[in-house]
């Protein structure tokens, strides 16, 4: 995908609200490949939503433009823009039959009775609710209604499919089985795809690509694997996963001091300066009392439990160090010193100089 233009690109798109201090949208750009699926990613009130409603022409930008295939489609109408798009509430018809709702699209672009007929039904097979074409939306489960609108979405054939948190009026258990309904059925149907959500967990999941962002910007675009492992801004780091977040000073070097006066090694290249440093609980490794850190974890770390959570397979131990707070995860199936473990028990952690991520003190 690196080598081919982008099927979807975002040029410097702005969009203002009357009276308010600050953009919701500041700015964005950034391309898509032909067939992937872009997560946009952020807490409430970010800008991920109205990003998604410009893509759709729901919303005019105040600046920049929007591309597909190549095309600026920034000034169409809706209509136009041959997309689908899902809402949060999914928004189907009470009256109509799960075919009904489906062939709706089809109806507004003014396709005969017949040829609408069969594509709704056959986006209705996609999804698997072929034999429930007959239903309203009140005898459907809401993972099937959530299944129609998709439906819906994809009997226009669109160019792009758009998301707008589709998942989240769906119960936790679900909701995981729907994400991966829906991933898997992107990737087999190859359609460019824009999902929206604030859930990290179904962002990294189910992107080729995650834009996380904050106050209108985006802070980090990149595969789900390096904004989780290689954040690139202190939010990423806070916002996605869980870190530990240290305050020290960095030194020539890449040693990152803090408290203590406890030097770790990092692999960071940033100038000397007040600094904080994040580390994810999974890099942190548990070591018995005798043993040696394994080849490349440079850091040691006294520390004392504070607490231990059992979540099923993972176990969340929580550290008091010189340093601050530290957490570290065990797996429960493979790892059985969680077992004897109780506060106030001493413990020694060790991980590498690239776990520790530095960004400079706010």
């Amino acid at each position: 995908m690196s080598g081919a233009a982008p099927h979807l690109r975002l040029e410097g798109l702005t969009r203002h609200y009357g009276g308010a201090p600050a953009p919701a949208v500041d700015a964005v750009s950034l391309d898509l490949p032909r067939g992937a699926l872009l997560a946009l990613l952020g807490p409430s009130g970010c800008g991920k939503t109205t990003t998604l409603r410009m893509i759709a022409g729901l919303e005019r930008p105040d600046g920049g433009r929007i591309l597909v295939g190549g095309q600026d489609v920034t000034a169409l109408p809706p209509h136009r823009r041959q997309m689908g798009v899902v809402f949060q509430s999914y928004a189907l018809f009470p009256h109509m039959t799960a075919a009904g709702n489906a062939a709706f699209g089809l109806e507004m672009r003014g396709l005969g009775r017949a040829e609408r007929a069969r594509r709704a039904q056959a986006a209705l097979e996609m999804v698997g609710l072929g034999a429930l074409a007959g239903r309203r939306p009140r005898q459907l489960s809401g993972g099937q209604q959530q299944r129609v609108a998709l439906a819906r979405a994809l009997a226009i054939e669109p160019e792009l499919l758009l998301l707008d948190e589709p998942l989240s009026a769906l119960d936790a258990k679900l909701r995981e089985g729907v994400r991966d309904e829906i991933r898997a059925l992107q990737q087999r149907l190859g359609t460019t795809t824009v999902f929206v959500t604030h859930d990290q967990t179904e962002a990294l999941a189910m992107a080729d690509l995650v834009a996380v962002m904050d106050a209108g910007r985006v802070e980090q675009l990149a595969p789900p694997e390096e904004i989780f492992e290689r954040p690139a801004t202190r939010f990423v780091a806070t916002f996605v996963g869980r870190a530990a977040r240290l305050a020290g000073r960095l030194e020539p070097g890449g040693v990152f001091r803090c408290g203590g006066g406890l030097a770790l090694r990092s692999a960071s290249g940033l100038a000397p300066g007040p600094a904080e440093a994040f580390l994810r609980p999974h890099r942190v490794r548990l070591l018995a009392p005798a043993e040696a850190p394994p080849p490349g974890f440079d850091n040691l770390l006294d520390a004392t439990l504070a607490r231990r959570t059992y979540t099923g397979e993972v176990i969340a131990l929580e550290t008091e160090t010189a340093a601050g707070p530290v957490m570290a995860e065990l797996h429960a199936g493979t790892d059985e010193a969680w077992r004897g473990l109780a506060p106030g028990a001493p413990l020694r952690l060790a991980f590498r100089a690239a776990d520790l991520a530095v960004f400079p003190a706010p």
